[in-house]
């Protein structure tokens, strides 16, 4: 896969699951590509096999991304966090914390990336949203709020790159195979008082029409997609990948 020869990718939370699968991709279609991860080791060990560079991040540290000046072509926002509460027990940090990390870091960082991608007239932000920044779901008040501000913020940036040849899109997968969707397992069963072998079907799948969690893999491809020529017209647009679930 060629096409993003001399482009150069930021992939946040890309040492690991669905951000490691869009690196990958990036890499083989010839992009330059940043890690960024919390996980500064991990970030390393990825950027040295797929020929990338490795930025450790702390993105709940917002104040520290304030300043911030990106080069970046393509910048793929998919770091995320999960806490899995009722909303009278949620603790009022934990969901401050799933806020910074994934709507205001994304701000941060489309806003330090704009000022090139306009001097250079060509963009795209791609955003990792969720089913549930069109869905909700109980006991998932943060990660709900977090995402559905994330598709407003990427229309925004949609509508105000357009003139700049910048492109803004989210991408919408359903539950994908990756160790935040793993993590979560004890916490669903516990809130929902269920056996943690249950989960998978009796919460992660039971609204979807394809009875199977997403391969990172897959979200990789569709991001690959909309980093290129091919979706230049594709803007302000969030694609499902969940397997029917937002059918409903």
């Amino acid at each position: 896969m060629t096409g993003l020869a001399g482009r150069r990718a930021i992939v946040t939370g890309g040492a690991s699951g669905i951000g490691l699968a869009c690196a990958e991709a990036f890499a083989e279609a010839g992009a330059q590509v940043t890690i960024a991860d919390l996980n500064g080791e991990a970030a390393e060990a990825v950027a040295e096999r797929i020929g990338g560079e490795a930025w450790q991040v702390d993105l709940g540290d917002t104040a520290a991304l304030a300043d911030l000046a990106l080069e970046a072509d393509i910048l793929v926002n998919n770091a995320g966090i999960q806490h899995v509460r009722p909303i009278e027990a949620f603790e009022p940090e934990r969901f401050s914390l799933l806020l910074r990390i994934m709507l205001e870091a994304p701000f941060l960082l489309i806003r330090a990336a704009l000022p090139g991608m306009y001097e250079r007239g060509w963009g795209r932000v791609v955003n990792l949203s969720s089913v549930h920044g069109l869905r909700a779901s109980p006991y998932k008040s943060a990660y709900v709020a977090a995402k559905h501000g994330l598709e407003g913020l990427s229309k925004v940036t949609a509508l105000e790159g357009g003139p700049h040849g910048v492109t803004s899109n989210c991408v919408n997968p359903g539950y994908v195979r990756t160790p935040l969707v793993e993590k979560q397992i004890a916490d669903q069963a516990k809130v929902h008082g269920i056996r943690e072998e249950d989960v998978v079907e009796q919460v992660m799948l039971t609204e979807s029409a394809i009875k199977r969690l997403v391969e990172p893999s897959e979200v990789a491809s569709l991001v690959r997609w909309l980093a290129s020529d091919d979706a230049r017209m594709v803007t302000g647009a969030s694609y499902t990948m969940d397997g029917g679930w937002s059918a409903r």
